[in-house]
């Protein structure tokens, strides 16, 4: 169902009339200016909302800033604590190297051993 012509242009006609009924019998143009203050107060309130919401914005870059700094520290940390791992790698396998070689070492002198003996005592076996 839809307005006819008449009735928007009455509608419009007496709008204020009648808004200006619902404000206490106050004039049209009184009306108009306590709506007016009020848009003023509004947008007033709304710019300072922008400022503290800006100034937060700021707040928390600046605890995020932080907190990547303090993250990288963590991380240079842990970067330095596996470097000194990695050394004490490297000196463990430098203690296998030098072990294995040590029991390369001692194998060959027991062979030589064993075979020396055998030696003597199949030459004493037979020299008897």
């Amino acid at each position: 169902m839809a307005l006819a012509e008449s009735d928007i242009e009455f509608i419009k006609s007496h709008l204020g009339e009648w808004l200006a009924e619902q404000s206490l019998g106050k004039p049209l143009v009184v009306y108009e200016i306590e709506l007016r203050e009020r848009i003023v107060r509004v947008e007033e309130e709304l710019k300072h909302q922008r400022e503290l919401m800006m100034q937060g914005f700021e707040q928390m870059d600046k605890r995020f800033e932080a907190m990547q700094q303090q993250m990288d520290k963590r991380f240079e940390q842990v970067d330095k604590r596996f470097e000194q791992v990695d050394k004490r790698f490297e000196q463990i396998d430098k203690r296998f190297d030098e072990m294995l070689k040590r029991h390369a070492h001692h194998f060959l002198w027991l062979i030589g051993f064993i075979v020396s003996c055998t030696g003597l005592t199949i030459a004493a076996v037979r020299f008897l």
